[in-house]
Parts: C-alpha cells; structure tokens; sequence
C-alpha cells in the first residue's frame, strides 16, 4: 500500500536514501539480496524488483532463504484483472519452501531496509508457469463440458431437455495478462410458446421467470407440437403446480375447433397418466398473470406409431422392457435411483389390446423419501420430494448405519434450505451417545463431515408455515462407509519429474506436488491433497515432452508466413519486410527439438530498416573496406621489401635474425549454442519448466 513506501523528503527516514528498481523477463531467475552493494553509514536501501513474462504465464516465486530483522520489509505483490495491487505476502509470513503464484503475468517484489542501513539476507527464485481460465458455471439446468483451461482450450455448453441456450454454446479461453473466457457463461431458459415440426420426444416447460423493469405483468404462451405423419402423441404431466389465477389447455390439434384433452380451469381431477392425441399435432396454451412466481408445468412428450403403445417415462428412474417397441404384450419393469421409492403405481406394466393399445396401468412415481432407515455401503440422502421443492412442516430423521469397523463419511453437494428450516448432523447412536456439531442452513458452500463410529443420524425439519422466509431449493448428501486409517495411500513417483510432500504422514489435508524435468510440460493436476475420505482428489498427472516452440513475436514493419500455427518442432517462419524496408538477418527461423531441454528457435529474429538507410551503411561500409585494402597493399609492399633484403644479406652479416618465431598452442573446444531470444541470454544456458 501506498502508506508502506519509503517517504523520501519525509521525515519518516534518513535523508541518505539509496533506491534500486530492477525489472525482469526472462523465463527464470533469483532475486538475491547478496547481489546489492554495501551502504554507506547512515543510509537505508529501498528496492523494487519486478519481473514481467509473456501474456498467458505467470510468475511462480519460491523462497530460497530468509533472514530478515523486525525492522525490513519484504512485500511481494501481484496485480489482479483490473490492474489493482494484491499483497500476496510479506516478511511475517514467508518461510523457506514457500511457494507464491502471481495471478496476472507480472510479480514485484519490494524491500526496505532498516533506517539504520542494516541488511538481512533473502533469496527468491522465480519461474514462469502457465496462466488458465477459471472453470466456467454449470447453468442450471444445463452442462459445461470443459476440454482445456489453458488459453486456446474451449468450454461447451448445452441445456436439459426442454431449456434453451440464451448466449454462446461454446467459449474460448483467450490468452491475455490473466486468461479469461472469450464471452459470459451462457444460461439456460425455457420460453414461452414456440413450434416443434417432427416431434418425437421434448418437454414443454413453464415459461422461466423475467426479472427486473422489462418484466411483464401477464402472459400468455402458445406451443404447437406436430409429430410424423400417421403418429400420434402421448403427453405426460410431470409436474402441475398451478397458481389459483393460472389456466393450462392442451387440444388434440392446432385451430380453434380441436378437442380439449385437459383445461384446468375446469377443473376435476389432473391426468398425471397423461393424455394422448387423436393425431398427430397438439396444441399447449398457459395463461397467467404472475410471469415471475415460482408455481408452473412440465410436460414431457413422445411420438409413437398406431398399434404400438407409447414409450413409458419414469421421472427419478429407469426401466427394462421386452419389447424395444412396445407392441401388444410388451411388458416394462420400472426401478427408482438411489434416495427414491415407487409410488403411486405398479413396478410392472403390460401393452394390452390389439385394437388399439394401451398400457394396463399407470407408470409409477418415484419419490424422494422423508427419513428411513440406511444400512448399506453407501448412498444419497434427498430433501424431501426432490427434485421438486420440499413441503412445509417436513419432519424427516435418516439412520445410517455401517459395519462396526467403518464411519461414515457425508459429502453435503448441495445445501439450500431458508432461515426457518433446520438440518442437523448427530454423530454416534442418539441412545448412548449424541453430539451434534452444527446446524447447517441457506447457501452453505459443499463440505464433507466424518462420524467417529459407525452410526450418524440426519434429521431435517421445514417451517410448518413457510410464510416469511419462504423455502429454499434443498438438499443432495452423499454417504459412504470408509475405513479408520489415518492417512492416504502414498503415490508413485513420475517419469520425467518429481514430486514433493507437504508432510512426513499422508494425512488428511496433505498434499503432494508434482513438477517435470525442463523440457517438459505437466498433464493433469499439480497438487493432490489428501481428502477426508482418505483418497487423493485426483489422480497423478504426467510429464509430457514439449515439442513446440513459444511463439517468437513479430518483426516491425514486416509480415510473417508459419508452416504451422501450433508452433511444433519443425515448424518454420518465415519474414518478409514491408516496401521501403530491407531485412537485416535471416528471414527464416526454425523450431529445434534438443535433448534435454526444451525446443528453441535456431537464431534470433531479424529486422527490418529503411532501405535509404542501408544503402548509406553500405556505402560507408565500401569505404572503410577500400581504405583497409589500400593499407594492407602498402604494407605487403614494405614487408616484401625487408625480406628480400634480409634474404640478400644473411649470408654477409653476423647478425642471425629467427624468422620463424615458435608459438605454442592449446586445442580450444568451442560449444556452439542456438542463441534464442526468447529464453536463452548471453552465456545463460539455464533451462526453464512451464507447470500446468
């Protein structure tokens, strides 16, 4: 913060100040204290060092050493998406180990020293790593399918059944100071009315709520459904929650004139059967004067052929049938998923009647249940009536029980009740011993909870009235039996690279960190932690060899053709300077693969000058050569000149001049190096690694 920099014309310091401010880019490197002169008496040093690397990486910082009195300040700092300063840590709570991560692509660093001049000791090593995308929102009632959080990587996203993609079906992650995805998650919208041509299965929903100025005030949808020809339709009422001024029609047919099938504003009872079209179009119509209330339909259709029956639905299940076609004397087997149970209807129904077939009965309900009994290995707890809302006045109690050697781990995936309802966790058999660690109300983040034995209850209580502060979405737990062990499996050791243990004993909460060998690239997760069920929370990545180059940049005022975008070994560039511009260089460069370390470009990039200007440094550069050619000639002239006198008068002087001097020598090896501008500087032949 600003208050923390050195006042110099302040009389907060000596007036004797020494500053420093040293700016890195390379891949790799040490900021050392050692490397700063000594200060005079009475002067106090206040330093600023930063390191900048290319867009889409970012800067790792480990601590070497530290030794710093109470006295110095040693503030490393990063800058967020909107180029706001981030403290990240100071000298009170670094250690030597320690590993910092910038979240943009520049770091900085700055000490202080005390007023009296004295200087501790530190070194931080930094390293370049690959920068990503957070992972983009699931949309309710939707899916993301994520391929890659690395810039290029892409997030697709689609709709359950019934819902409409309102925005872009697919992001990039684009490649910036701090990676972000190319536009705004999309959501998912059911609409109000609209025509399906060629229906075979769907769902018709209640519009989904407008909010803000834009709303309406009533509303009135329309939706036509036509299935093939010679087919009729088979509508099933999922769900029928209808406020007392709503209305729902359904016609067999789309004018004016067609049979109504259902209207509830007539009345009578609600087919949850459902109803089926003389022929093949239906016509669905919902009024309502409140857009935005929680109350609505689902409706889910199929098509199916005369003297077939239609095929079942089981909301919440699955079933088995002995004709994929359900022709006369098809018989089905419905089985509800875990945290539900039949009701309300058969496990079994038959296709009867060869006139015109039919289902002998209704297809079952399957509903979440409020309280049981739990004993096997493992399951799901649902708020009552899941995935619809539960009711008022629930009053549910779970027993899980499992083997006497075991506990129970609970994963709470979702936690939304309102203020007024009350879940509560009790460790142990409530006969002989109860502790209830805390109760759990609206919009708890996912956690995991371990009993200490192999009983734990989960009851559940919702406001009988329900009035003020309404009811919340409810709840999804997981449960499972895990062993008593203390500690997580150790993982293997990876080729190409190493890993690193936070702690001697596996326990919960450790963690283990892979990195690679220079020249190659991460796969998978970098840091494992060592989760309270006592299994890793993923599994171990990989070391893959890099076999691309990072991108070299642009020459000025040039273009420039690549033989392959993705920049892998092999691939060549090539620059062509613009008119006026004469090249300086080589115009190609060439991605090189070498053992070890990672692949480099064979020279440095070439540039473009004005041709005027090269055309002057050409010229001065023919007369400086016609002036050393001149001088060379006469000096040949006075040298040939003494040796033929030396030659003539050897054998008549005493004089005894060598005229071979002997010289000795020592073989010189000579290593040569690519000198790549992008990670490799003067006689630098340290290598680099990119973590994912």
């Amino acid at each position: 913060s600003p208050e923390d920099e050195p006042k110099l014309n302040g009389s907060s310091f000596p007036s004797a100040a020494q500053s420093c401010m040293l700016n890195f880019s390379g891949p790799e490197g040490y900021i050392d204290s050692s490397n700063e002169p000594p200060l005079p008496d009475g002067a106090f040093l206040h330093c600023t060092y930063t390191v900048t690397v290319y867009t889409g990486y970012g800067v790792e910082l480990q601590v070497k050493s530290v030794n710093l009195t109470d006295s110095e300040q040693l503030s490393i700092r990063g800058v967020d998406e909107r180029g706001s300063l981030l403290v990240l840590a100071n000298q009170t709570l670094l250690v030597e180990g320690q590993v910092i991560r910038s979240p943009t692509n520049t770091l900085s660093v700055y000490y202080r020293s005390t007023p009296e001049g004295s200087m501790g000791v530190f070194q931080l090593h930094y390293q370049t790593f690959r920068l990503s995308c957070p992972l983009p929102k699931r949309p309710h009632f939707g899916e993301v399918s994520v391929l890659d959080l690395l810039p290029g990587g892409t997030a697709r996203f689609h709709c359950h059944m019934g819902y409409h993609l309102q925005g872009e079906p697919l992001l990039t992650c684009m490649n910036a100071s701090l990676p972000v995805w190319s536009s705004k998650e999309p959501s998912c919208r059911a609409l109000c009315g609209g025509t399906v041509k060629n229906a075979t299965v769907g769902r018709v929903l209640s519009p989904s709520p407008h909010h803000g100025p834009n709303a309406t005030q009533d509303c009135s949808c329309s939706w036509s459904l036509e299935a093939p020809k010679d087919q009729r339709l088979h509508l099933h009422l999922e769900r029928l929650a209808l406020g007392p001024t709503d209305r729902l029609v359904l016609w067999s047919g789309l004018d004016a004139s067609s049979v109504v099938l259902f209207d509830s504003g007539h009345g009578g009872q609600i087919p949850f059967e459902g109803v089926i079209s003389e022929g093949p179009a239906v016509r669905i119509q919902f009024i309502t004067d409140q857009p935005n209330h929680s109350t609505g339909f689902n409706i889910r259709y199929e098509a199916f052929e005369r003297g077939h029956c239609y095929e079942p639905y089981l909301q919440n299940g699955n079933f088995t049938t002995s004709d994929p076609l359900y022709g006369v004397g098809a018989v089905v087997q419905f089985t509800c998923d875990l945290g539900h149970s039949l009701e309300q209807g058969p496990p079994v129904i038959e296709c009867i009647s060869a006139r015109d077939p039919y289902w002998n009965d209704t297809e079952p309900l399957c509903k979440a249940q409020c309280g049981g009994d739990l004993t096997g290995p493992g399951g799901v707890i649902l708020s009552p009536n899941w995935p619809e809302g539960y009711g008022e006045g629930e009053d549910c109690s779970w027993r899980i029980h499992v083997r006497e050697d075991k506990q129970v781990l609970l994963d709470v995936q979702l936690l939304n009740i309102s203020d007024s309802d009350i879940l509560t966790i009790t460790d142990g058999d409530s006969d002989v011993t109860t502790h209830i660690p805390a109760h759990y109300v609206r919009g708890g983040s996912p956690f995991k909870f371990s009993s200490t034995t192999p009983d734990l209850i989960i009851t559940f209580h919702s406001d009988p009235a329900g009035l003020i502060f309404g009811k919340g979405e409810g709840f999804i737990i997981n449960y499972m039996e895990v062993s008593r062990n203390d500690s997580c499996q150790d993982l293997p050791e990876i080729q190409n690279g190493w890993k690193t243990t936070s702690h001697v004993i596996l326990v919960r909460g450790a963690r283990i960190t892979y990195q690679c060998d220079p020249g190659y690239d991460l796969v998978g997760r970098e840091t494992l932690t060592c989760q309270l069920d006592l299994s890793w929370s993923s599994q171990p990545p990989f070391c893959e060899k890099i076999m691309y180059c990072s991108d070299p940049g642009h020459v000025e005022h040039s273009t420039r053709s690549l033989s392959d975008p993705k920049l892998l070994v092999g691939t060549t560039i090539q620059y062509s300077c613009n008119p006026s511009f004469i090249l300086q260089g080589g115009a190609t460069i060439t991605c090189y693969g070498r053992e070890p370390g990672t692949p480099v470009w064979t020279s440095r990039l070439p540039h473009c000058v004005l041709a005027e200007a090269t055309a002057g440094s050409t010229l001065e550069g023919g007369s400086i050569a016609l002036a050393i050619f001149i001088l060379v000639l006469l000096l040949s002239v006075l040298l040939g000149g003494a040796y033929v006198y030396v030659t003539r008068c050897r054998y008549h002087s005493n004089l005894r001049l060598p005229l071979i001097y002997p010289h000795p020598y020592r073989q010189i090896t000579v290593e040569t190096e690519f000198d790549n501008p992008l990670y490799e500087t003067g006689g630098d032949t340290r290598e680099y690694e990119v973590s994912i």
